[in-house]
């Protein structure tokens, strides 16, 4: 394993932000992930599992600890079963997937981060998430010590969630397995509107994989969702906060509050969300309490072509991102009553 001390961090974070942390490994196969894991838990140091940084907000003030970059490696497609090692670049294996005519990720494309990543946080867009096409997922167990397989229904996937994300400190992904679908090169049944406008047809046709993989790429550009280090618009986590999931009386409360500022021709958008859940959208209450794109005079500020994502103009500190967050989560409770839960994981910090 390669080894680092005092070492930068924020150079492997997508915000590019962050201090360093007292020693840094990269491991590059899953038995130097297990090696690192195992010793740390041992001698009781703190351990931070870095994948590819696109969902981290790493205090200023560093990791007073170990900080281990899983950096494996494997790529192994037999007939519509994936399995991918969890340091693999997550969009060039859905890429891969794509061009040998298989189902499923498409419309995931162009998500930064690795691979191992995707069943924690159950990575989703554009009307897919990889909960409907995950089968297992490999991972160190730091309670056992041992090394298991986790079924689909064992990683308790909900809305941005999984078990792994509800233990934060148990598991370390290792490999995550798919079942994707061998639709004669067409994709999944498109299911978020917006892709289908864009490509000319109905919700749940389906069209060439390549071709909704390009198009969402194209509408996470336009977004300033896919990496591009001269766009500090995609300097950011990507969507920094969740869309909120409301029950009957809260969101009964929000619409109260929406009429009483908007007026009454104006409707949120709502979303079923499993039995008397309403799902809505975070970028939406943003927009609406005032925070626009490209809101903000400091070096962080709202992207110039998303409410959504927080950026870091080239010379912000995390706590100038911070301060953003906070005052756009205070913005959106005082003007709606819904609380804005952040997406990426924070390390050191908290809102």
């Amino acid at each position: 394993m390669h080894e680092l001390h005092d070492a930068p961090l924020a150079p492997l974070t997508t915000f590019r932000l962050g201090g360093p942390a007292d020693r840094l490994l990269t491991a590059t196969t899953d038995a130097e992930v297990v090696a690192a894991v195992r010793e740390a838990d041992a001698s009781g140091t703190p351990l931070l599992i870095i994948g590819g940084g696109s969902n981290l907000v790493i205090g200023d003030k560093g990791f007073d600890g170990t900080a281990l970059r899983i950096a494996t490696e494997g790529f192994e497609l037999t007939g519509t079963t994936l399995e991918l090692a969890a340091g693999e670049v997550w969009t060039d294996a859905v890429a891969r997937t794509v061009e040998a005519g298989l189902a499923g990720l498409e419309c995931l494309a162009g998500i930064p981060g690795s691979a191992g990543a995707t069943p924690i946080q159950n990575v989703g867009a554009y009307g897919q998430e990889v909960s409907s096409v995950i089968t297992e997922v490999v991972a160190y167990d730091r309670h056992t010590r041992e090394t298991v397989t986790l079924s689909n229904e064992a990683c308790a996937f909900s809305y941005r969630h999984s078990r792994f994300k509800a233990e934060p400190d148990r598991f370390v992904v290792l490999r995550v397995r798919f079942g994707l679908e061998d639709a004669g090169g067409l994709s999944a049944p498109l299911r978020y509107p917006e892709t289908a406008r864009a490509m000319g047809v109905e919700q749940g046709d389906r069209v060439p994989a390549e071709a909704a993989r390009e198009t969402v790429l194209s509408l996470r550009a336009g977004k300033g969702m896919v990496l591009d280090p001269e766009d500090h618009d995609t300097w950011s986590a990507g969507s920094f906060f969740t869309n909120p999931v409301l029950d009957e009386a809260e969101y009964a409360a929000f619409l109260v509050r929406a009429e009483d500022r908007l007026g009454g021709d104006v409707t949120p958008p709502a979303f079923p969300a499993g039995e008397g859940l309403v799902k809505t959208s975070a970028a939406w209450l943003i927009d609406r309490a005032g925070f626009t794109k490209g809101y903000g005079t400091g070096p962080a500020r709202i992207s110039t072509k998303h409410t959504l994502a927080l950026t870091n103009r080239g010379d912000a500190t995390t706590e100038d991102l911070l301060a953003l967050a906070r005052e756009v989560v205070a913005g959106v409770h005082e003007a709606f009553g819904v609380t804005l839960v952040n997406e990426p994981v924070t390390v050191g910090v908290s809102l």
